[in-house]
């Protein structure tokens, strides 16, 4: 294929031609000369307003500054309902929670309260609550374990779960700064739900012992599965806390199912009983405090019957700055990984699946900030690390939460805890509280019916999350997350560097009126097994790609299209090589090469055209286009004749280009395929101003300043944020006569199409016809009667 461009740059031996660099033209006869897209044109959309672009970034970094001034009484009515509903959960969950962390349960309302209240300065969804959450609490708790056993007692608690928050929220705010927050998206659902299953289920085996009253007797945060053989092995040592822990439990799960049975009966009176419902973890706890009370009241002072809270400092105590130095951050980093994704990856998919639900869209990058910010504002008082609660963002959004404001209100319930109510916590059961966080981690494991969905829609992802959660019970939650992340990861990858090419055929379909041809694969995979595929013509092969062309998949593509050439056509030229000794090692042909009898049997075409359909390419690298580039050698060498690359559906303009700078697209082809359609008028703002002809075309001054000049790049066709102009004016039927047409594709490129090309109509193989001729210049003859063979 002969290039109409003169100037060329060498690629591994192939001539690689240079793309034009002027805009759309059009001539009276309908021809088009497109312009390729440039790094210019990249640099122009990437920077084309700076001001504007800086000020929406900084109006970006707080939301609320675009809903608060439109701020009204019924807003405040549903904000005033959920903050204190969810209120009246989080301070009872939040002070379980810091428990579970080896801390007092004052630091759980510290989290709680920066939490909630922060994060609606930064939030852009309205139903998501900050604050201690199990799966991040127990993760906390493994890190101070972890420093403790390097450092003994020189960091208290409270110390380390400050300076997690501190390390964790900074990279979160670089994460969201820098806008990369997608690559949380590389996690995906199954490896989450996975984590969050196996790390609830370690949560409520460590509550157990705790339920039971025998968390003093073994060591609660071996692996789950060592957790329960220990408890069983010590339920003759249960004591009086089982009937405070068991009570309570029951109750929880009663007083929901039988509220549920009403809601069902009598759906009149639906939300009545979900407020009653959504006030049990609280009404639980009241009654075993009292219960409590009216039993150890006269016991000794530190000398309970059972396990009790005892004192809770009130207010905020520990406010001030964080102790953190060079050995207690060496200490954290190899926990640091593990936390930041549970911190962040929890908030976001729960802010996604409540977005879709209540119909908005957050922002993921603002939602990484938020969360750094709160972290970071939390260590002042005294914090762990926080992110968003599942099951306080689902009773929040059930109670009519309008605006992120209400977790002002939710933060305010929390300060009236800590300076109000902390002297009635003192006779709080640590069975009770137990029971809490049970109840509260059971709605966290996946239902079985899901796997069943996983199953049946790729069932490798089941078999990841079951791996994911056997880990997690068996060794640790880390171990659990490492596996799930890297085996999605490498499942991913495989996906990319393995794709299954399609060879395409000719179905003719009807709606029962119009008829048409269209190119389905020929393996018959999605449609009817017994319809009647044609092949593309003899010497022709269609393949379609199911993956973009780079360094993981281009090899093995190209591969696949160069087996099916060898294996329907034959060879150009049958013995090409005049001895033996010439032939390669790896030709598979015959010891004394190919016969004549055997040539002329041989009834496969020859080579002539290969169209690749690149509707699912939508990005192709530099090793892509080399494989290209190779194949068309071996094919062309194959055939020993020039070979047609034809390509359709090309998506996308750097596609295109980069095809262009392979050699592609350019030459003569056996039959002209232009494709016409109406074009816009002359002013259209997607027409360009340059001149393809100048003084001198190949000068090179006069090329660097048409460069610098021409404006090109003001085409809006490369713009980054693609969609539907809705300023477009429809045409009149009276006006359809004056439409103009004109060529769909550059007339430089013929052979890249809009649609898959009918190469049926190319012209007969003139060489083909004359092989058996030509074959017998090539071999010594071996019978007499070849002749006469030759003549019939």
């Amino acid at each position: 294929m002969a290039a109409k461009n003169d100037d060329k740059i060498a690629m591994s031996g192939e001539d690689v031609y240079e793309y034009p660099r002027v805009g759309p033209q059009y001539s009276d006869t309908g021809d088009f000369q497109d312009r390729t897209i440039s790094v210019r044109d990249w640099f122009t959309d990437l920077f084309s307003d700076i001001p504007g672009q800086l000020l929406y970034y900084v109006k970006s970094l707080f939301p609320i500054a675009t809903w608060i001034h439109r701020y009204n009484l019924t807003w405040f009515t549903g904000d005033i309902i959920a903050g204190l509903t969810v209120g009246a959960v989080v301070v009872p969950q939040s002070m379980s929670y810091a428990l579970l962390a080896f801390m007092g349960p004052e630091y759980g309302l510290y989290s709680s309260f920066v939490g909630v209240f922060i994060y609606c300065f930064f939030a852009t969804s309205k139903d998501v609550t900050i604050g201690p959450v199990a799966v991040m609490t127990l993760e906390v708790a493994k890190v101070i374990t972890h420093v403790r056993e390097i450092h003994g007692d020189t960091y208290s608690a409270p110390e380390i779960g400050s300076a997690l928050a501190l390390i964790c929220g900074a990279i979160s705010i670089g994460i969201g700064l820098l806008r990369i927050g997608f690559i949380l998206e590389f996690i995906p659902a199954p490896a989450v739900a996975g984590f969050v299953t196996g790390s609830a289920f370690t949560i409520a085996t460590t509550q157990i012992p705790a339920l039971i009253g025998v968390q003093k007797l073994f060591n609660t945060r071996d692996a789950s599965y060592m957790v329960i053989i220990n408890t069983l092995k010590h339920l003759p040592n249960a004591k009086l806390d089982a009937a405070f822990g068991f009570t309570a439990l029951f109750g929880l799960y009663f007083i929901r199912w039988v509220l549920n049975k009403l809601t069902k009966r009598y759906p009149q009176h639906k939300r009545k009983f979900f407020f009653a419902n959504v006030t049990r973890n609280g009404v639980v706890v009241i009654i075993v405090t009292l219960a409590s009370w009216l039993i150890t009241r006269h016991d000794p002072k530190g000398h309970a019957r059972i396990t009790i809270l005892k004192d809770v400092p009130r207010g905020f105590r520990h406010v001030g700055p964080l102790r953190i130095d060079t050995p207690l951050v060496q200490a954290i980093m190899p926990h640091i990984p593990v936390a930041t994704i549970i911190l962040l990856l929890e908030h976001i998919s729960i802010g996604k699946a409540f977005g879709r639900i209540n119909d908005y869209k957050i922002n993921p990058n603002q939602e990484v900030i938020a969360i750094g910010a709160t972290n970071i504002i939390g260590t002042f008082f005294g914090a762990y690390p926080a992110t968003g609660s599942f099951s306080r963002t689902a009773l929040k959004s059930k109670s009519g939460v309008r605006t992120p404001a209400a977790g002002i209100i939710t933060g305010l319930v929390v300060i009236l805890a800590l300076y109000a109510l902390t002297d009635a916590f003192y006779f709080i059961p640590m069975a009770g509280l137990a029971a809490v966080i049970i109840h509260a981690v059971g709605d966290l494991m996946t239902h079985p019916r899901q796997l069943v969905v996983f199953w049946r829609v790729q069932p490798i992802e089941a078999v990841i999350f079951l791996a994911c959660v056997f880990i997690i019970v068996f060794t640790n939650v880390e171990n659990g997350i490492y596996l799930a992340t890297g085996a999605s990861l490498a499942l991913l990858l495989w996906r990319i560097a393995r794709p299954r090419g399609q060879f395409l055929g000719k179905l003719q379909v009807s709606d029962g009126k119009n008829t048409k041809d269209v190119w389905v694969p020929i393996d018959r995979r999605t449609i009817n097994p017994h319809v009647k595929v044609q092949n593309p013509p003899p010497g022709v092969i269609v393949f379609r790609p199911t993956e973009s062309f780079t360094y993981p998949n281009a090899t093995s593509q190209v591969d696949c299209v160069v087996d099916e050439v060898r294996r329907i056509t034959k060879r150009g030229k049958q013995n090409a090589w005049p001895t033996l000794g010439d032939r390669p090692w790896n030709d598979p042909g015959p010891r004394s090469g190919i016969s004549a009898e055997a040539a002329r049997n041989d009834k496969r075409p020859v080579m002539r055209a290969v169209v690749i359909d690149f509707g699912s390419v939508a990005t192709i690298d530099s090793t892509g286009i080399q494989s290209l580039v190779d194949a068309r050698h071996q094919i062309n060498k194959y055939a020993d004749r020039e070979v047609e690359f034809h390509f359709a559906n090309i998506i996308s303009p750097w596609v295109r280009r980069a095809l262009i700078s392979g050699g592609f697209g350019f030459g003569l082809p056996l039959k002209d395929f232009t494709e016409m359609a109406p074009v816009e008028p002359e002013n259209s703002p997607y027409m360009g101003n340059s001149s393809r002809n100048g003084p001198d075309s190949n000068d090179l001054k006069y090329r660097l300043k048409n460069y610098v000049t021409n404006t090109d790049f003001k085409d809006k066709r490369f713009r980054t944020k693609d969609g539907y102009d809705i300023n477009v004016e429809e045409k009149g039927v009276g006006e359809e006569e004056q439409t103009r047409w004109a060529a769909l594709i550059s007339n430089d490129t013929p052979f890249f199409h809009l649609e898959i090309p009918d190469l049926s109509v190319l012209p007969p193989d003139k060489r083909e016809a004359d092989a058996d001729s030509d074959f017998g210049l090539e071999k010594v003859h071996e019978e007499e009667d070849l002749d006469d063979s030759k003549s019939v």
